[in-house]
């Protein structure tokens, strides 16, 4: 698509929609790192979100009921971490994972195989209108563009190019959310995946990529712990903004009412007079960086 296209003009003219080339400021920085990243990507909703350290939550469309409910749940802790959610709006996992960011009040990104103004499927068009409103929608595919069977896959690597890490909740053999996964080690990301049932074939890919090197996931913590140094990476790519000298000196001031004796959350959140999202939010980025840790009781300090 030129950059004369009318179809891309009438995208960023649309309200609450963006277009951001390749050298726009707020092209995502991480997503410049991989080998093929998009020249142009279609948002709509909030583009800063695409700055933000995120998880890809991934999955088999035709999930279990336990499947829908562990991804559910992992979104939701993983967004009460200060961690946003990117997945790619289909069925079964990826939108569970969607509902449980929104459901705790965290951020979450879906990256579509077609364009803005056609969300796919038809039943996540509620879903996909709530993200646009509390996330973020986002494509490289210009206005008009159907859903066509070679553009999903083709998404996958925004998917896991956005994200520090992709976790696999659940996919049988073979399966897209596979694709995802080496395209996100090729990447140079973490991958996790949950332990099934050798018996539950449902599962059978996760179990191939835990053989094959990925991340066992357990609980949320599992995940936090593997993505300080790609978290790093991300920060030294936006190379410390203005608004990242603010945050510095908020963690400096945070760091400083911790020691080596947990403090809760509540405790934290009276000493410091921050509201909970927000310390939740800087006590993950602090966590990423190894400077505290999660324990019994709250948090201490690491260093």
């Amino acid at each position: 698509m030129s950059v004369a296209d009318p179809r891309g003009t009438d995208a960023a003219k649309a309200p609450g929609t963006h277009e951001i080339s390749l050298g726009d400021h707020r092209y995502p920085a991480l997503l410049k790192t991989i080998s093929d990243p998009p020249h142009r990507l279609y948002v709509r909703g909030d583009p800063s979100l695409l700055q933000k350290p995120m998880l890809a939550v991934v999955g088999a469309r035709k999930a279990t009921a336990m499947g829908l409910r562990l991804a559910e749940q992992i979104a939701a802790a993983a967004s009460r971490s200060g961690l946003g959610i990117c997945s790619g709006l289909a069925l079964g996992i990826d939108g569970a994972a969607h509902r449980g960011a929104l459901a705790a009040g965290g951020d979450t990104v879906a990256v579509m195989g077609t364009g803005l103004d056609c969300i796919y499927p038809a039943r996540h068009r509620q879903l996909g209108e709530e993200i646009a409103t509390a996330g973020c929608l986002v494509t490289e595919f210009p206005p008009e563009t159907p859903p066509r069977p070679g553009n999903f896959p083709r998404r996958n690597r925004i998917i896991s190019g956005l994200s520090l890490g992709v976790l696999v909740v659940e996919a049988a053999l073979p399966s897209g959310s596979l694709i995802t996964a080496n395209t996100a080690v090729e990447q140079g990301r973490e991958v996790f995946a949950l332990p099934w049932s050798v018996a539950h074939k449902g599962g059978a890919g996760c179990l191939h990529l835990l053989r094959d090197g990925a991340k066992m996931v357990l609980e949320v913590e599992d995940i936090i712990e593997e993505l300080g140094a790609l978290h790093g990476l991300q920060l030294s790519l936006l190379g410390q903004p203005e608004g990242h000298r603010s945050a510095a000196s908020e963690d400096s001031r945070l760091l400083a009412l911790l020691g080596y004796e947990a403090s809760s959350v509540d405790q934290l959140a009276q000493a410091s007079g921050m509201a909970t999202r927000e310390l939740m939010s800087q006590l993950c980025e602090l966590e990423l960086q190894g400077k505290v840790m999660r324990c019994p009781g709250g948090y201490i300090r690491c260093r």
